[in-house]
């Protein structure tokens, strides 16, 4: 894990300092940037006037004291800046694997038990949507039938903020409101927790329900399910005490990487919904070139990656009793 992530900071490293742009320029009103004095007093405040590889020591040294740096854009710690936006984006990416899990081993357990009938074909209709709409579009047509047109649900943000102002807690406003016992805040924050979560959630949907269902028609065929089934048993207890847990090893896997999937890859649909998440922060770091918030960032969906990597492996066990780790 530790060579892993020394790896992801020297790659993001040089290639966020290899972008043909100043860092001076992006974030400097042309008045200052017409003055020379002020642009390398800019430049010498944050490093930018040192040798390249001078520049990654020193960040280096920072990181393994427990200092991301200062973001250029924010002029805040970049730690504290992913502590602020980090828990909307995780709140957000829990709901959304939460409706991806439960829809997709549906879908797909229902699809393999009706192998060929109608409603297999419906079902897996849907699921190859999910894998195939782009994300951005998928969430513009929700966004419009839901927020626009039917009213049902806000079209934007985390909850009405003239209606709420929470402070402290956790920073997921689901679980601060349920600890305060506030039912009409949690209520609020759910309606606009939902369209995004669905948004994220349908393309690992499609994922999930495509490999439960390929994985159980697998089993069934097994020699282990034949007997089953020629000692009377009844089909649903075969299915969902026999089969299905052995089906949902590799579903675990697919599961895992999603959840890395919808940390790192929702920018789009946090711009679109106006959620502040670490996905809005990332876009507005890169687009004003803020080397230090950018590797932050990296560097953070990095750890998600292996710590999930190591949970998966750990399920396998839970999961399917011929894995066992001695």
């Amino acid at each position: 894990m530790v060579i892993l992530l020394l790896g992801v900071s020297l790659f993001v490293f040089l290639i966020s300092h290899m972008v043909p742009s100043n860092p001076a320029a992006a974030n400097l009103s042309q008045t200052a940037l017409n003055d020379p004095e002020i642009v390398a007093a800019y430049e010498a405040k944050w490093g930018l006037d040192q040798p390249l590889w001078k520049q990654y020591f020193i960040y280096m040294g920072n990181l393994l004291g427990g200092d991301l740096g200062t973001s250029i854009r924010t002029g805040r710690p970049v730690l504290d800046d992913l502590g602020q936006y980090f828990p909307a984006t995780l709140e957000l990416s829990v709901f959304a694997m939460i409706i991806a899990i439960v829809l997709g081993i549906a879908f797909g357990l229902i699809s393999a038990v009706f192998q060929d009938k109608p409603i297999d074909h419906v079902l897996r209709t849907i699921s190859i949507s999910g894998v195939s709409l782009p994300s951005f579009w998928f969430a513009l047509l929700v966004m419009t039938l839901f927020s626009r047109t039917l009213r049902w649900f806000p079209s934007g943000g985390r909850f009405n903020m003239r209606s709420f102002s929470p402070s402290g807690g956790t920073g997921l406003h689901v679980l601060d409101a349920i600890l305060q016992g506030n039912w009409t805040f949690l209520a609020n924050v759910l309606s606009h927790l939902f369209l995004p979560a669905l948004v994220l959630g349908f393309f690992t949907m499609g994922l999930i329900a495509r490999q439960t269902r390929s994985n159980l028609l697998e089993v069934m065929s097994m020699d282990y399910i034949r007997t089953a089934k020629a000692k009377g048993m009844k089909k649903s207890r075969i299915v969902l005490r026999h089969a299905l847990g052995n089906a949902l090893v590799p579903v675990i896997t697919v599961s895992g990487m999603g959840f890395c999937n919808l940390l790192g890859g929702m920018v789009f649909v946090e711009q679109i919904f106006s959620w502040p998440g670490i996905g809005q922060y990332a876009y507005l770091s890169a687009k004003t070139l803020d080397f230090p918030a950018i590797c932050g960032v990296s560097l953070l969906i990095a750890v998600i990656y292996v710590v999930v990597n190591l949970l998966i492996d750990i399920l396998y066990s839970v999961i399917d009793p011929r894995i066992r780790y001695q």
